[in-house]
């Protein structure tokens, strides 16, 4: 009954887009992580 109502569709989709953008984020972050240590060698 619960899944059917709009507001817990919202709340996974916008689940599914905080998980997205974090990863997007980490990724973001080894690349400039990537980009320092080539820096300092």
């Amino acid at each position: 009954m619960g899944d059917k109502s709009p507001k817990s569709n919202q709340k996974k989709s916008t689940q599914k887009q905080t998980k997205a953008s974090s990863a997007v984020q980490k990724k973001k972050q080894a690349m400039a992580a990537k980009q320092v240590a080539g820096k300092k060698s």
